[in-house]
C-alpha cells in the first residue's frame, strides 16, 4: 500500500467517527429539546389516573396532572379518566386498576385503617400531596322550603355516586343531625345528574363535596335561584369531634350566581394517592414534574392554584410515597 492511498484511508475513518460523534450530540440534543426525559428500568409504562364525574374539580384537575406526566416522560403514557370518585378510586387504586388516584383525605385514612366503608384493609396505596378543602354543599332550589338537614327527611336527596366520598359526607352529616339515610329518600348521582334533576324537579335537594366553585352547582345557579344550606352549629361540632378530618368552613355569598347569603358548612381535603406498586425512582420524578409545572394545574381550575410545596403535606392522611417523600426531603 502507497503512502498516499494510505493517508487517505485513515483521513476516512476520522471522518466517519466524528460523524458518529455528530449524530449521536444530535440525537441527544434533540432529546433534551423535546422537553421529555427518558423513564429508568422497571418503571410502569402506562399510568392511569382516577379523576371523578366530569362536572366536579377532580376531573380537570386530574386530567392536567396526567397531561404533565404525559409530556415529561418519553416511554410513559399518563391518562386522566372519570369514575366514581373517592370511596371507588381507593378501591381500584388498591387492586391495580389504576397508578394514580384524586381522593379525600378521610376516605384515604378510612381505606388505609380497613374502617366505616370498607370491610378491609386497603395496603397498596401511598400518599402523594393535598390540594385543597373539599365544602360539602348541601344545595336545593331557592323556593324549595329547605332551610335544614332536618327538613330533608322524607324528601328525595341526591347523595353523590354510590360508593363515592360524597356518599359517605352525606350519610355522617344527616347522622350528626340526628337522622339516618332511611329518614330520607336518597338517590345515588353524581354532580351533574343532579344538578339536572334538581332543575327538573326531580330530586329536591343534593349533597356536593367538591371544591367552590362546583361546575354543577354553577350551571344550575346560572338558571335558577339557588340556596346553599347551613349546617346546625351542635351537629358541625359533634361531628369534627368524631371525624377529625372535618373543618368548619363558610361559603361567601358570591361563590355562586343567584346565591346571595353564606353558608355554614365543613369541608374534607382533596389529595392524590399512588400505588405502591410505582417504583421509587418514577414516583420522584412524577411528583417533581407535577410541581415545576404549577402554572398548568391553575389553568386546569382555580383550585388548582393552591397545590404548593408549602401546603402538600397540610392534612395528609397516609404514610407518603417514598418517592414522594424522597422528594420532599431535597426541597
Amino acid at each position: 500500500m502507497n503512502k498516499k492511498y494510505w493517508l487517505l484511508m485513515m483521513f476516512s475513518a476520522v471522518l466517519l467517527v466524528l460523524a458518529a460523534c455528530g449524530g449521536e450530540s444530535d440525537e441527544e440534543g434533540s432529546e433534551e429539546d423535546s422537553g421529555e426525559a427518558a423513564g429508568g428500568d422497571g418503571w410502569v409504562e402506562n399510568i392511569t389516573l382516577l379523576t371523578g364525574g366530569e362536572a366536579g374539580v377532580y376531573f380537570p384537575l386530574g386530567v392536567a396532572m396526567a397531561d404533565i406526566i404525559d409530556s415529561s416522560f418519553d416511554n410513559v403514557t399518563a391518562t386522566g379518566v372519570s369514575s366514581g370518585a373517592s370511596v371507588s378510586n381507593a378501591e381500584q387504586l388498591n387492586n391495580g386498576e389504576a397508578q394514580l388516584a384524586l381522593v379525600q383525605n378521610d376516605i384515604a385514612f378510612y381505606g388505609a385503617e380497613g374502617a366505616n366503608m370498607f370491610s378491609e384493609t386497603l395496603d397498596n396505596y401511598s400518599g402523594v400531596f393535598t390540594i385543597y378543602p373539599e365544602t360539602i354543599q348541601l344545595v336545593t332550589l331557592a323556593d324549595s322550603g329547605i332551610d335544614s338537614v332536618a327538613d330533608l327527611e322524607g324528601k328525595r336527596v341526591a347523595i353523590g355516586d354510590m360508593g363515592s366520598g360524597t356518599e359517605a359526607n352525606a350519610t355522617q352529616i344527616i347522622e350528626a343531625h340526628d337522622m339516618t339515610i332511611d329518614d330520607v329518600d336518597a338517590q345515588y348521582l353524581d354532580f351533574a345528574d343532579a344538578s339536572t334533576n334538581l332543575q327538573d324537579g326531580n330530586v329536591d335537594a343534593a349533597f356536593v363535596t367538591a371544591g367552590t366553585p362546583t361546575g354543577a352547582i354553577q350551571e344550575l345557579s346560572a338558571s335558577a335561584d339557588v340556596k346553599i344550606v347551613s349546617f346546625d352549629e351542635e351537629a358541625m361540632n359533634n361531628l369534627m369531634e368524631e371525624y377529625s378530618y372535618y373543618t368548619q368552613v363558610d361559603i361567601p355569598a358570591d361563590a355562586y350566581d343567584n346565591f346571595d347569603s353564606t353558608a355554614s358548612t365543613v369541608a374534607v381535603q382533596a389529595m392524590l394517592i399512588a400505588s405502591n406498586d410505582i417504583p421509587e425512582d418514577q414516583m420522584y420524578e412524577m411528583t417533581k414534574a407535577i410541581f415545576e409545572n404549577l402554572d398548568s394545574m391553575a389553568n386546569a381550575h382555580v383550585r388548582g392554584e393552591e397545590l404548593n410545596l408549602e401546603t402538600a403535606e397540610d392534612g395528609m392522611s397516609i404514610d407518603l410515597h417514598p418517592g414522594v417523600q424522597r422528594y420532599y426531603d431535597e426541597q
